[in-house]
C-alpha cells in the first residue's frame, strides 16, 4: 500500500482536446508532489478515467500567453507529446505551480541520483 502524493492544488482546468476541432473542455485536477491528476468527474474522487501526466514524463511547462483573462500554457511530456491548458489569470496561475513543482521533482531527482553515484564510488572503494 503506497502512501498517497500530497496535494498541492485543486481546481479547474481547462485542457484542449487532440481530436479535430480541438474544443476546450473543463477538467477537475489535483496537482501532487507527482504529477497532475484530471478527470472529467466534477468531484476530488478521481475514478478510473482519470489520467496522470507525472513529472517524471515531463519535460517543462512553456508557452504561456495571456488573453482575456485567461493563462495559455502547454506541458510537454518526454515523448514530444504537448498538452495545452488555459486557467483563470486570476491568483496564481496553474502554469506556475506546476513549472515549480515540476522543477522541485527534477531537483530531488538530481540530488537522489548524486547520492547514488556518491555510495556507489564509496563502495566501490571499500571493496577494492
Amino acid at each position: 500500500m503506497s502512501i498517497p502524493a500530497k496535494v498541492m492544488r485543486e481546481g479547474t482546468l481547462e485542457k484542449r482536446s487532440s481530436g479535430l476541432l480541438q474544443l476546450w473542455k473543463k477538467k477537475r485536477c489535483v496537482l501532487t508532489e507527482e504529477g497532475l491528476q484530471d478527470s472529467d468527474a466534477p468531484c476530488v474522487a478521481f475514478g478510473p478515467k482519470a489520467k496522470e501526466l507525472r513529472f517524471e514524463r515531463m519535460t517543462t511547462v512553456d508557452c504561456v500567453e495571456y488573453k482575456r483573462g485567461l493563462v495559455y500554457f502547454t506541458v510537454v511530456m518526454a515523448t514530444g507529446k504537448e498538452i495545452d491548458f488555459r486557467c483563470s489569470q486570476e491568483g496564481t496561475a496553474w502554469n506556475a505551480e506546476i513549472a515549480l513543482a515540476l522543477v522541485r521533482f527534477k531537483n530531488l531527482q538530481a540530488v537522489q541520483t548524486g547520492k547514488n553515484r556518491h555510495l556507489a564510488k564509496t563502495v566501490s572503494a571499500l571493496t577494492d
